[in-house]
């Protein structure tokens, strides 16, 4: 069978059902042979016609063939996570998935799709393992073995489709896939298209890998980071916690958007609570249930890595933990699944500084501040704001400022929240910070303790400041707003020198924050200090 017979059996075996968009209906292959060029400026865009679809997404199914799980060979038809991908795509992107979600494919879809498009571009796809990218590069080489003739025997026609590389010397494009363990991988190119495969899962030194690509990307290149989560720390990890700073845009795609992951139904009268809960907020199908079940009872502690359900709990933590997990984690599940989910009602600086409760007249409250050096590298600073009476967790900062700039954020925010007592740990950057405070701030209202201002941490403080905050963990986890401060809490381990502290790759800020405040709070309350008294000079 010739390719364009192939073309045609495959078309005729996918019409669309009616109601469906038709896509690219007058769209020719003597069209694409004259004006293939001409569709790389317009890939991205979303004629009404097309029913919200991209044309690149209409490109894709004319002209592109995959092989179905099945075994069978049809057009490449967005699914629901790709269609999802692609609407909420942006020039940087993260993602976040279970198992065989077909984001690889997609990825190689459009990246195919502008090299073939736009003349002078080099494409780089690198995958975790050399059988992964044999892999890619098949998917690659059969949208080119499958193209019409009338473009593979013409603008598209190959100089080079061997060592997983694909030429088209009419266009001067390329398309490489290499694997992660290459340390000359992006070397000495410019690329205008980069997609790292199973991030999670690149062996030797990744972020020192990721970066030299980095620096490989042309200004106006277009990356896509995808990976299934393999534990807290590391660099998809930290890739992933730092998106909304680097300006990455996130995508999670939890197993149940997988139409194929269905078992036999399960009777409704078993459901547990957890499972009615993700019947009621994500509208699970009793069969979706019965595959939840099969897959935990195969994977036992893999489950929730390899089938994802949520974008925290996902990632799986090494190392003894400080504190109790199950709380932790059920907090978090408690916020992201509960029918109507507990979010922010404000959000701040990009996102950095995150509301839940807004002062109310006449509460007392108090803000704790962990600060940094404020550098873009290293930790952050954290800002925790807490409701004096009952502890509860109102606002929180997390980003890479100090000094002066900090010291404004903090007072204003302690102004906001009826001058409310400060709390600033005094050790190495606080003292600067408190500095501020006093003068260009002016702000009066700072906890003080021995007659100097500051919460000092010491070998003594720490792990009673750590101990309070373990036991509210588990008595109140209900105080917690923060998914980012309970995912930190899930990777504060016990270190090799048998300290506590954040797991490689991680950080400990929001829990230092909280747990300085907390201590505080309670140091203030049991020794019936007013708000006055803890600020008075």
């Amino acid at each position: 069978m010739t390719s364009d017979e192939h073309v045609q059996a495959a078309a005729a075996a996918s019409e669309p059902n009616p109601g469906e968009p038709q896509l690219c209906p007058r769209l020719s292959i003597d069209q694409l042979d004259r004006e293939l060029t001409q569709f790389g400026p317009i890939l991205d865009q979303r004629p009404r016609s097309f029913g919200g679809f991209t044309i690149g997404m209409a490109l894709a199914e004319k002209i592109l063939l995959v092989r179905t799980r099945k075994g069978w060979t049809a057009p490449l038809k967005a699914n629901e996570v790709q269609a999802e991908f692609e609407k909420n795509r942006g020039p940087r992107n993260i993602v976040l998935k279970a198992r065989q979600m077909g984001i690889t494919t997609w990825a190689s879809a459009r990246f195919f799709l502008r090299t073939i498009t736009r003349p002078g571009t080099l494409t780089l796809q690198v995958a975790h393992t050399r059988e992964a990218a044999e892999e890619i590069f098949r998917i690659v080489h059969r949208f080119v073995n499958w193209l019409p003739e009338e473009l593979r025997e013409g603008p598209l026609r190959t100089s080079r489709a061997n060592t997983r590389q694909i030429a088209f010397p009419e266009l001067d494009s390329q398309y490489r896939v290499v694997t992660a363990g290459d340390r000359n991988a992006g070397r000495g190119l410019t690329v205008q298209n980069l997609h790292c495969s199973e991030l999670a899962h690149w062996p030797g030194h990744p972020a020192e890998t990721l970066a030299g690509l980095r620096a490989a990307m042309a200004p106006d290149a277009e990356l896509i980071l995808e990976s299934t989560p393999d534990g807290v720390g590391g660099c998809f990890h930290e890739e992933w916690l730092k998106a909304a700073e680097t300006g990455t845009v996130q995508h999670f795609f939890p197993w149940w958007l997988e139409k194929s992951y269905r078992a036999r139904a399960v009777d409704a009268a078993s459901l547990c609570e957890e499972e009615r809960e993700l019947v009621a907020q994500y509208k699970l199908t009793l069969a979706q249930i019965g595959f939840r079940r099969q897959m935990r009872a195969n994977f036992r502690g893999l489950a929730l890595q390899e089938f994802a359900e949520s974008a925290e709990t996902c990632f799986r933590v090494s190392g003894e933990p400080v504190f109790e997990l199950e709380p932790v984690e059920a907090r978090l599940a408690e916020l992201e699944r509960t029918v109507e989910p507990i979010r922010p009602i404000a959000l701040r600086r990009n996102g950095e500084l995150e509301i839940w409760l807004p002062a109310v007249p006449g509460k007392e409250y108090l803000v704790s501040v962990d600060p940094a050096g404020g550098g873009v590298r290293g930790d952050y600073s954290a800002i925790e704001v807490l409701e004096m009476a009952t502890g509860l967790q109102c606002a929180e900062f997390a980003g890479h400022v100090g000094g002066l700039e900090l010291a404004q954020l903090a007072s204003g925010l302690a102004r906001e929240y009826n001058r409310a007592v400060l709390v600033v740990e005094r050790n190495n950057h606080g003292a600067g910070v408190l500095a501020y405070l006093e003068k260009p701030c002016a702000y009066e209202h700072v906890y003080r303790h021995g007659g100097h201002p500051g919460w000092l941490t010491t070998s003594l403080s720490r792990p009673a400041a750590l101990g309070k905050l373990a036991s509210a963990l588990v008595d109140e986890p209900q105080r917690f707003m923060s998914r980012r401060f309970l995912a930190e809490c899930r990777s504060f381990v016990r270190l090799a020198d048998g300290s506590a502290g954040a797991r490689a790759g991680t950080h400990d800020d929001r829990v230092m924050a909280m747990a300085i405040g907390l201590a505080a709070r309670e140091e203030l309350l049991q020794s019936g200090r007013t708000r006055a008294h803890s600020g008075s000079r």
